[in-house]
Parts: structure tokens; sequence; C-alpha cells
């Protein structure tokens, strides 16, 4: 059972990142349809019922001929349909019509662009040499039946799932899906829509949680608000403590209406860490209870946002298996300097802009972390590493997308 106190030591982030991580039991696995595995992931590796292609095919308009035949006037003699096969095999001194994608006839061993040919009707007259094999897909020069199409471990993109679909695969062994419950936490909360009185705002974190978490694959519950009371708490998180993953926002700190830590000790969760030495998102609380995870993410949007997509994200991947769970940072070039802070990592919202190959990123007016309407400018949280001084403009620095893309 957890106590709350009043000062902790910070960890980095590297080291909360990995106590989270090391706390994921992946989920069982599942049979899925093809059609329902978009952002699903593979427990099993996935291989091809059929070879891809199942047949020598064309890779161009044009003309099957044998390639000793050529150069030479050769007479033509048919044509090949895609999804036809040919009528005969092709004899010397012969070429048949093809269309790409066309089953390319026994016999013949190239294929000849239409506009390299002279079409004379019944015959037609290639000029040059056709190499051996030119324009000719061999059977199962994709894939084979038998391989593996995708790994185990591997988030299901659309591009993956054509991939499979184009090999025969109609159904997947996938994670089950990680059910997540949201919990709101604040007496001055009200839903958008409703009137505000004095001292009241708008709850706007469980929504934008809801949404990271649907995107990263989670079965997400409808978020629910609670005042500031010991009973209302209790009851929520409970019910909350009966999925796989247990999200709050706001009451982890250590103020008097800050209820969440000490009702999660009553109701058995074992805290893992309280406090990341980061700026947003310093009071940021992690347990377990049995196989459940707990994530209690601070209140003001911006720290719940940056600690949901350095540590929550990478946890629900990690219970679906996925081979790289952790945040997937890119390189980008800092277009203004940054202050760099002695004992803590700081993650500024950020525009994106790209130039050729680079990344240019620019931090913006306004990283308070109560700023959530300025933050719908961002493109990118920048990782400006703890230290003294500051990065220079043109420093190379890591980023990640605030949309919580990462790892497929």
């Amino acid at each position: 059972m957890c106590s709350v106190r009043a000062v902790a030591e910070l960890l980095t982030v590297e080291d909360a990142l990995a106590r989270v991580l090391a706390a994921v039991r992946p989920l069982e696995s599942e049979r899925v349809a093809l059609v329902d595995a978009t952002g699903r992931v593979l427990a099993e590796d996935a291989r091809a019922e059929v070879d891809l292609p199942r047949f020598r095919s064309s890779a161009m308009d044009g003309f099957a001929v044998r390639a000793a035949d050529t150069p030479g006037t050769l007479r033509v003699v048919g044509q090949v349909a895609a999804g036809r096969p040919a009528a005969r095999p092709l004899a010397p001194g012969e070429a048949m019509a093809i269309s790409t994608g066309g089953v390319v006839p026994d016999g013949a061993d190239a294929v000849v662009p239409i506009e390299l040919v002279e079409d004379e009707g019944d015959a037609v007259v290639v000029p040059q040499p056709a190499p051996e094999g030119a324009n000719v897909r061999p059977r199962g020069g994709d894939v084979n039946a038998g391989e593996i199409v995708v790994a185990a471990g591997v988030p299901l993109t659309p591009s993956r799932l054509a991939a499979l679909a184009s090999t025969g695969i109609t159904t997947l062994t996938c994670a089950r899906q990680p059910r997540v419950s949201i919990v709101s936490t604040g007496t001055e909360l009200r839903r958008p829509g409703e009137p505000l009185r004095e001292g009241e705002i708008y709850e706007s974190n469980g929504l934008m949680l809801a949404a990271l978490l649907a995107g990263a694959g989670a079965d997400v519950g409808s978020p629910e608000s609670v005042e500031d009371d010991s009973a209302a708490h209790e009851t929520a998180l409970a019910r909350g403590l009966e999925g796989d993953v247990l999200v709050t926002s706001g009451g982890v700190s250590v103020g008097p209406h800050d209820l969440v830590r000490d009702t999660l000790g009553r109701l058995g969760v074992e805290e893992t860490f309280w406090g990341v030495a980061m700026r947003p998102g310093k009071p940021l609380s992690f347990g377990t209870r049995d196989r459940t995870l707990v994530f209690g993410l601070p209140g003001n949007p911006v720290s719940s946002l940056v600690g949901a997509l350095l540590f929550l994200l990478p946890a629900i991947r990690a219970l679906q298996g996925h081979a790289h769970p952790e945040p997937q940072f890119g390189a980008g070039t800092l277009a203004t300097p940054a202050v760099r802070r002695p004992s803590r990592d700081d993650f500024q919202r950020a525009s994106v802009e790209r130039t050729g190959d680079d990344v240019l990123l620019d931090p913006l007016a306004g990283q308070e972390s109560h700023m959530i309407a300025r933050a719908a400018a961002a493109d990118a949280l920048v990782h400006v590493p703890r230290g003294t001084g500051e990065l220079a403009a043109g420093s190379r620095v890591r980023y990640l997308p605030l949309d919580g893309s990462a790892g497929a």
C-alpha cells in the first residue's frame, strides 16, 4: 500500500520509463479477422498462404517473346489479358500481346514494352535484343508460401494489411486490446457545453487521453470526472482498476485536495514511483495492482499530454507485444536557442517545418503547462536535455510527434 510523501527523489525520464516497461506483462492473444485488424499488433508471425506472384506475370504492357528470337519480326498469335491465361504456349518466331499482370505464356521468357516495338497488326518488329527475364515477374518473386510477411510484434498499418491480403491471409493472431479507464479529478471540472460558474473550467484531459490511447490500439471506456471527495474517488478508481490500465488526471501532487495516491493505496495499488525529473509533468505517479497498470498524470493539460506520450503510450504498446514500445524520437534542427535546466529534462512544444531532408523545430512562445490552447499550434515535443547553458539555434535535437505516432 502506498503512502503519500511530501518530498520524493525524482527519477530521470529514462529510469521512469524503464520501471514502467519492466512492470508490463503482455496480454493474451486472440484471433482477429483481417478486415478488423487495423492498428492491432501481431502476436504470431503472419505467413503467406500462396506464392506472390502465383504465376510468372508481365511487369509491362507489351509483347511476350522468346529472347532468342530478338531482334526480329515476330508473328502475333494472340493476346493475354490480366486474369486470363494464354490459350497455348509460345512457339519460336511468335509473340503474344500481353497486359501488365498477365500470365506470361509457357515458352516466353521476356516481355518487350509496347513503346519499344513496331506493331504491324499480325506481326511485331522488335528492333533491339530483349534480355532473358526482361519485364517478367517470377513466381514467388515477392514472397513464397510459408514465408513471413509480417513478423510478430509489428503493428498492422494499412500497407501491411494490404500485403497480408495479397497473400491470401484472412485471419491473424493479435494481442488483445488493453482495456483502459480514464478518471479526471477535480471539483472545478465541467463538461464542454455546460455553463461555467466562477472558478470552474472545462474538462479536456479525458478526451485528449482517450484519443491518444485509441490511436495506440487500446479499448478505451468513456472518460469519467469526479469531484474532490474521498468516497467519489474510491468508487470511480475501484471501478477503473477492473481493467488492464487505469489512468487518472489530476490529484497526484501534495495539496490538501490531491486525493488520488492515498485512495489508490487504500485500494491495494503498489506505487512504483512518484515524480520524474522533467518539465512539464514532474508530479507523475505509476504503480500496479496485480497486472493492472496505474498511471497518475498531472491535471495541467500539457503536463498530462507529455506524461502520456513518454510513459503511458509505451506501456499500451508493450501490453500488445509491440517489438519497440518505447517512444520513437525523430531528429531535427533547433530553429531558435533553448535554455537548459540543470536537473530536469524539458519537453517544449514546437512547430515543425520540413526543409529538404531535415526537420526544423521552432519552440512556441508560452510553454507553461496549463496552456493547452497554444499547444494546438504545435506539431511536436522537442527534448531539451538537462544541463547548463543553452542549446544554440542549429543544434541537433530529438523530438516526438504530438499525435502519438511511433514505432510503426
